[in-house]
């Protein structure tokens, strides 16, 4: 019994970070940051960052071009197994997903989108962006913010927020809005400051790790008892010192003429969708049902996916911005929905730069196939979906056809001739991923 329940309940390790990095380049190391020598590896992380340096030529998306951040991070995180798997940059504020290569074809329906809430909600400076996904059937939602400035607009970065959230809207039947999602992560750098106490109480308190006398005077806190959207996220408990604001390149809070009071500015919440009424309508009927299988049905198959947070901590290592980094480490018990790829593709005979190549692929579950699907060849060892070799278009490229076997053809021109350890990785253009990956095998 016990094996059967750990078959139906894998769990996964979620690794949140968000960063105020005040347009500073990244650090040489973010083994820290990122937990990188912890015996518990993430399968998933996400990194949200906010203040990103723009740059004259970094107004619009980075949709061609890696920003350092971005480099900085898969080049730390794809020795380890882990891809970039999405990301959506609007100005300063950038949101990253990366997953561990063996859960790639099973992050499927990959969307991003963005909201600007800066001046007349035209200019992006400050807004949300969101990545949203289907992690083996559950669908995910993560949304990094960066809300309004200053002590008095605590009123304004809660309308900026439901803003995001009524007006963000995702091309998925099911899951239209961020709130449709089966589970939600809001993060970023909120602003929201502790109010009432003077500076000098807020320190000593933070001195002495009473930062318990601290809540009730966060705003955030404090507009959680108004506002019923705010009611729906959890949050841990704040046992960690306030993240703004630092002098640079030290621990030491703002010791300029402005003296700006600490606050706890970075936040990480998260909000897992309730079950339907009509679930429980449903339950209301089955009175002569033992009450332990109902409650057994209703952990298994009615909603199989539970969420632990682990670790909520900032980081005091790092000092290159006037904000500390939060890092949240979350444990998702779930019920993968499926366990096999939609496509299974493999080489065919040996290859080199000398010869023709042949991919053979199989769907193994019905999909939509377009004609903008490809397959890629990739390195052992890539950082994203578009750090490819080389790729062909399935339709284009397809020499023989039936309906268990399909083989796609790659010219010798295509194919590196320095050779090495490869994978073949099939992308949905409709799922918007990757749905199916070889073994690794050489190219000579």
């Amino acid at each position: 019994l016990a094996s059967c329940k750990k078959h139906l309940h894998p769990r996964l390790r979620l690794h949140i970070v968000t960063w105020n990095v005040a347009t500073a380049e990244p650090p040489d190391d973010v083994s820290s940051l990122l937990h990188l020598n912890s015996p518990k590896g993430a399968d998933l992380y996400v990194i949200g960052l906010q203040e990103v340096n723009t740059g004259p030529l970094r107004i619009v998306f980075d949709s061609v071009f890696d920003d350092p951040w971005s480099h900085c991070l898969m080049t730390s995180l794809a020795p380890r197994q882990y891809i970039k798997v999405a990301s959506i940059r609007m100005q300063g504020l950038l949101l990253l997903v990366f997953s561990k290569l063996k859960h790639v074809p099973f992050i499927r329906d990959i969307r991003a989108t963005y909201t600007r809430t800066g001046i007349f909600r035209y200019w992006g400076n400050k807004g949300g962006l969101s990545v949203r996904m289907s992690f083996y059937g559950h669908t995910l939602c993560f949304l990094n913010c960066h809300l309004a400035a200053h002590m008095q607009y605590a009123l304004e970065r809660v309308d900026e927020f439901e803003y995001i959230m009524d007006t963000q809207t995702f091309d998925c039947k099911k899951t239209p809005k961020v709130i449709d999602h089966r589970l939600v992560f809001w993060f970023g750098d909120l602003n929201f400051r502790i109010q009432d106490h003077g500076i000098h109480f807020v320190r000593s308190c933070i001195s002495s790790q009473n930062y318990n006398l601290l809540w009730s005077k966060d705003q955030l806190n404090v507009m959680k008892d108004k506002e019923e959207l705010l009611q729906q996220f959890e949050e841990g408990p704040l046992e960690f010192q306030p993240t703004y604001k630092f002098d640079l390149n030290s621990d030491t809070y703002d010791s300029s003429s402005k003296k700006r009071k600490p606050a706890w500015t970075d936040r990480i919440l998260w909000r897992l969708r309730p079950k339907d009424a009509s679930q429980d309508a449903q339950e209301e009927k089955r009175v002569d049902a033992d009450i332990g299988k109902v409650k057994q049905m209703e952990e298994d198959e009615e909603y199989p996916l539970k969420i632990r947070q682990d670790l909520y901590t900032s980081n005091m290592e790092y000092s290159i911005s006037d904000h500390k980094p939060v890092i949240g480490v979350f444990t998702l018990e779930l019920r993968k929905m499926y366990e096999t790829p939609l496509v299974q593709l493999q080489p065919e005979g040996d290859w080199s730069a000398d010869i023709d190549a042949m991919v053979v692929y199989s769907p193994l579950q019905p999909f939509k196939a377009s004609t903008w699907d490809w397959i890629g060849l990739y390195k052992v060892g890539f950082t994203s979906v578009l750090d490819y070799i080389t790729y062909t278009w399935v339709k284009d490229d397809e020499v023989a056809f039936n309906e268990e076997l399909i083989q796609v053809y790659i010219g010798k021109e295509e194919i590196p001739v320095r050779g090495g350890d490869c994978v073949l990785c099939y992308f949905s253009s409709h799922l918007n991923c990757i749905i199916g990956m070889s073994e690794p095998f050489k190219v000579e």
